[in-house]
């Protein structure tokens, strides 16, 4: 008789693509990471270790407040997520790193592209191609414009280069 293997609980429940995880760990290169709530947008730096992995730096947009921003998870808020969250992992020693979008469809200029803009303008190296990122204008917001450019202003001028 032979049995049958039980898949992982992770992958039966739907929650990990373990083939696109090991890809993405095999490159040995820390992954971004943008996970969009029903609120807030939140964007994490990871990097794998065998004994589980280790977060370099975790920016949640409902910081954002600190620094005059209303944050939720729209554009541009998760613009500046992704981009207090570059900040923070080129301070910990991050020059290049990957996108992982987990499970969930992308749509070109969506939010986590506009959270991987953010990334990239801190400074981070990832791969991409251009024509999936945002517009500035949409980035930037008309509404918003103001509160985002302060906020923008204090995070840039808040890191010494």
């Amino acid at each position: 008789m032979v049995q049958k293997r039980v898949p992982y609980k992770r992958r039966r429940q739907g929650r990990t693509n373990y083939s696109k995880r090991f890809r993405l760990v095999s490159s040995g290169k820390p992954r971004f990471i943008v996970r969009i709530s029903n609120k807030y947008v939140n964007c994490q730096v990871i990097k794998f270790k065998v004994n589980g992995d280790l977060t370099i730096s975790a920016f949640n947009s409902k910081k954002l407040s600190k620094y005059g921003f209303k944050g939720g998870k729209n554009l541009p808020s998760a613009y500046l997520a992704g981009l207090e969250c570059g900040l923070i992992a080129k301070k910990n020693g991050v020059k290049e790193a990957v996108l992982d979008t987990g499970l969930h469809t992308t749509q070109k200029g969506g939010r986590m592209y506009a959270a991987l803009k953010g990334f990239i303008d801190s400074g981070v190296r990832i791969r991409h191609d251009k024509k999936i990122l945002p517009s500035v204008e949409r980035v930037e917001g008309e509404r918003l414009k103001d509160s985002f450019n302060k906020a923008k202003k204090s995070m840039i001028g808040g890191v010494k280069k």
